[in-house]
């Protein structure tokens, strides 16, 4: 990856007026948002199938204020949305992004619904960690596959140019720092050029790059990576070589309930539903609703890096609405238990121990008080046989800091000017969960994808009719 110095005679092989590097959620919505403007653009994607982040996720997006929501009698507003995000992160992101991020929101996921087809609707039933609204808008299967779907099949139908197979390696920059067009490299080592008059940058983050990974999340440099293995920091790397400001590089997205050895992600759902996390002593070791994001390394901090789920049957019937999970209990990941005796026998847990934990719950539940890690219980929460286990462990999925961007989504310089013609959105640019593994408000990653996105779709589309009418 590099940046080339473009000169005055310098040609290109084709033009066009707005390249995006990246087809994930991020790239695919910023495309849709440029053609409503009538500006042609073309997405670049390295892999032959347009996968991306996106489609390891759930596909959840928070939004507030949208009809979906209405519909549902949620009453959510973007002040509240913004408050959830800053108290998650301890205030430690940029408030203006969160703002225009908040307020633009429910916006979007209607116009992709209305004007594309995305089957949207309300993801219900109970609240994720950190959110004082149910505002997750999924489609059916609750994938992030069926999202990407959704939105490659609205790409197609708009007519925009998708090139898979073309892995931008090189930036063309003039020395006023303009981009002029991109060099991409196809499997077979060849190699073409794009001439273009804006450039956005959503080719997600860092987390497949383990040498970043070192530098930035020395926490999580054992952990098992689960994200998109074209995640390589290319737009960070690029963005040092342009000078370009870089903010919250130790943000990131972890998750502490990966099946193993399966390698599939459990629904948090279980943990809000009422699930706890015990080690391999029979001990809990956490508050299970702080969020899933931290709790990756709090998982990865037991012996041998693992924890068991522990749920009931109440809460697998609910959780069998995620794809993800059928998947998980068709692959026999979730073990059922009659008892506690032979929970403690099959799986070599100390049976004393895991007595006492019960025992504890039931004592909250009954006095109403919290326990040591701050949660409390509820009669509701307690679980009755059989009960249901997973063994799961701590992963990195995504990193949340990057290029610092503005509300237009325009990258900015050290000294906090813009470049005139390039923009960052996703896991490409700084999100909106501060500084480390505990800002991480469940959804931030598809927000930071898929709205700002569309902002910088419209943005660039918008910069590139002024000057042509100029």
């Amino acid at each position: 990856m590099a940046i080339v110095a473009f000169g005055s005679g310098e040609e290109f092989e084709a033009h066009v007026p707005l390249v995006i590097v990246g087809a994930g959620a991020c790239g695919l919505v910023a495309a849709l948002a440029a053609h409503e403007q009538g500006i042609s653009a073309v997405v670049l994607e390295r892999d032959a199938l347009p996968r991306g982040s996106t489609s390891m996720s759930q596909g959840f997006i928070p939004a507030a204020g949208t009809r979906f929501q209405e519909q549902r009698g949620v009453a959510d507003s973007p002040k509240l949305m913004a408050e959830d995000i800053h108290r998650k992160n301890g205030h430690q992101s940029d408030p203006d992004i969160v703002r225009a991020l908040t307020e633009a929101s429910a916006g979007v996921v209607e116009w992709l619904a209305d004007a594309h087809g995305v089957p949207f609707d309300l993801v219900e039933g109970f609240l994720y960690p950190g959110h004082s609204r149910m505002r997750m808008h999924a489609t059916p299967r609750r994938t992030g596959e069926e999202l990407m779907g959704s939105l490659l099949n609205a790409v197609e139908a708009a007519g925009i140019d998708l090139l898979t197979e073309a892995q931008v390696v090189d930036l063309h920059v003039d020395d006023t720092s303009r981009v002029h067009g991109v060099t991409l490299e196809r499997p077979d080592g060849s190699r073409e050029s794009f001439g273009c008059d804006a450039l956005v940058l959503a080719c997600n983050g860092y987390g497949g790059n383990p040498e970043l990974v070192a530098r930035h999340l020395p926490t999580l440099k054992k952990a098992l990576y689960f994200g998109h293995e074209g995640n390589q920091g290319d737009a960070v790397l690029w963005g040092e070589a342009m000078g370009a400001s870089l903010k919250d590089l130790g943000a990131c997205q972890g998750h502490g309930s990966l099946a193993m050895p399966h390698q599939t992600l459990i629904t948090w759902a279980v943990m809000m539903r009422g699930g706890v996390q015990i080690n391999c002593e029979g001990l809990r070791f956490s508050n299970e609703h702080g969020g899933y994001s931290e709790q990756a390394a709090k998982v990865l901090a037991q012996p041998d890096g693992v924890a068991w789920n522990l749920f009931d049957r109440r809460i697998h019937q609910a959780a069998l609405e995620f794809e993800d999970y059928r998947n998980a209990h068709i692959a026999g990941a979730v073990r059922t238990f009659d008892s506690l005796k032979t929970m403690a026998r099959e799986l070599s847990l100390p049976l004393a121990a895991l007595s006492d934990t019960f025992d504890e719950m039931h004592r909250l539940a009954k006095s109403g008080e919290a326990d040591r890690f701050g949660r409390t219980f509820t009669a509701e929460d307690l679980l009755v046989a059989p009960y249901h286990v997973i063994k799961v462990t701590g992963a990195l999925f995504h990193t949340q800091g990057g290029l610092e961007v503005n509300t237009q989504a325009r990258v900015l310089r050290q000294d906090g000017s813009s470049f005139a013609n390039l923009f960052a959105a996703g896991g490409a640019a700084r999100g909106v969960s501060g500084s480390g593994d505990s800002g991480y408000l469940s959804g931030n990653g598809l927000l930071s994808a898929v709205v700002l996105g569309a902002i910088a779709g419209r943005e660039a589309a918008r910069q590139l009719g002024c000057e042509s009418a100029a």
